[in-house]
């Protein structure tokens, strides 16, 4: 094995090694959730050369360095307000769904008029129009962190793959029996993850275009679906109450969570794999080990149903957006409610952290997008201006850029 080069991860901190093996170019990850500006950087260096060989005597000044200046970039105090920027008629029939690319130079959204379009994020220009479906489209993604393939889930029951680049359409997945409405890359890009109101989830090959598994054992609507890290693992929500948690290898299920009493309405892996949160229409969220599938923790206090769930990429926050109009903050670890955020006049149905987890964003029917300070909980800055209510907000790769999409048919870009 032969050290070739680090590349620097902001979000979440780490340093990611590019070494040679058997010929072949491969990378391996040094995550460091825990970083903070406090953290003494010979200590940590001399546990990162411990349990990597790779970091050898020649090497350690220069991790140290790098270990500096992840925290120069943590100490860098987040003040940004965010303004107005433009507002993109983006399609003839209300938004589905908005996403970045990793850059955040690109984003896409999706609509019931049955396409999804990607857009230069700087100048608010249409790049293309990706044509083809022949109903609502309402699951989309890019293959981030390379930004190259898009892939489309629609209520025609089929998934689309495009070329970011150009607009053309690779591969249409067909097999599902219902309407698609979530969809994920792998983080290799070599796999898309469907789920579907026909009770399944399938797995599809990037290259070939072909169906590699269809995932089996929900009795209802697969609504959600997450990688998780590595890729070795996806984890599915249900309209049946339950989590299912499948070995992407083997394509087994290796874990059914059963707990919750209502639909579930959004599931996620945290950062490190160790852990999924489950949101449900039972009011409550429920944190999981990974590995057992054990319930570690029921996450209580809203009085209506949980809609979103969202952990933040140091994996120690977690975010919650309820029908009754106020979002919390919880622990990780200690499992308590940190924070109730209030001031939204209707429900909310979406919530992110910032990359850097120090501000959350919601989007409500309120027709408002808020942005909350993650320490404190207070209200920062109030996103005004759709007409209708807001259903999709995201903060781009550097927390510098976040798009709101409305029922008014409308996106708006905020720097």
């Amino acid at each position: 094995m032969r050290l070739k080069r680090f590349l620097l991860r902001y979000y979440p901190p780490g340093i990611i090694l590019e070494y040679e093996r058997g010929g072949y170019l491969r990378t391996k990850s040094i995550d460091l959730l825990d970083l903070t500006p406090e953290t003494d950087p010979d200590e940590l260096l001399s546990e990162i050369r411990q349990s990597e060989p790779l970091i050898t005597e020649s090497r350690a000044e220069q991790v140290k360095e790098l270990v500096l200046r992840l925290q120069q970039k943590q100490g860098q105090q987040d003040h940004h307000r965010f303004c107005f920027c433009k507002e993109l008629k983006a399609h003839i029939l209300p938004l589905t769904n908005v996403a970045f690319d990793k850059s955040g130079s690109r984003f896409i959204t999706g609509s019931y008029d049955r396409t999804c379009r990607v857009w230069d994020t700087a100048s608010g220009t249409e790049l293309h129009t990706l044509e083809g479906h022949r109903n609502v489209v309402y699951a989309i993604a890019f293959n981030n962190p390379y930004g190259d393939k898009i892939a489309t889930g629609s209520f025609d029951k089929t998934c689309k793959l495009w070329c970011a680049e150009t607009g053309k359409c690779f591969h249409t997945f067909r097999g599902h029996r219902a309407e698609i409405v979530c969809l994920a890359f792998n983080p290799q890009s070599t796999l898309v993850a469907t789920g579907s109101m026909d009770a399944t989830a399938k797995l599809w090959d990037v290259e070939s275009g072909e169906e590699v598994a269809t995932l089996t054992g929900h009795t209802a609507e697969v609504l959600s679906l997450c990688f998780n890290t590595v890729g070795n693992h996806l984890v599915t929500g249900s309209f049946d109450y339950t989590v299912a948690i499948w070995d992407v290898a083997s394509k087994r299920r290796v874990h059914t969570l059963i707990g919750h009493i209502g639909e579930i309405s959004n599931v996620q892996f945290n950062w490190d794999c160790s852990l999924i949160v489950s949101g449900s229409t039972d009011k409550t969220c429920k944190l999981w080990e990974a590995v057992s599938g054990k319930c570690v923790a029921t996450l209580v206090g809203h009085t209506e149903e949980v809609l979103d769930v969202s952990f933040d990429l140091s994996g120690q926050l977690i975010a919650t957006a309820s029908a009754d109009g106020t979002a919390r903050v919880f622990s990780a670890t200690t499992h308590e409610c940190l924070l109730t955020l209030k001031g939204h006049d209707g429900e909310i149905s979406k919530v992110c952290f910032s990359p850097q987890g120090s501000r959350v964003l919601t989007a409500s029917s309120d027709k408002t997008a808020r942005l909350w300070d993650a320490q404190s909980g207070a209200c920062l800055q109030i996103l005004e201006g759709h007409t209708d209510e807001i259903f999709s907000c995201v903060f781009n790769y550097e927390g510098d850029a976040i798009i709101t999409g409305s029922k008014d048919n409308t996106c708006r870009i905020w720097y």
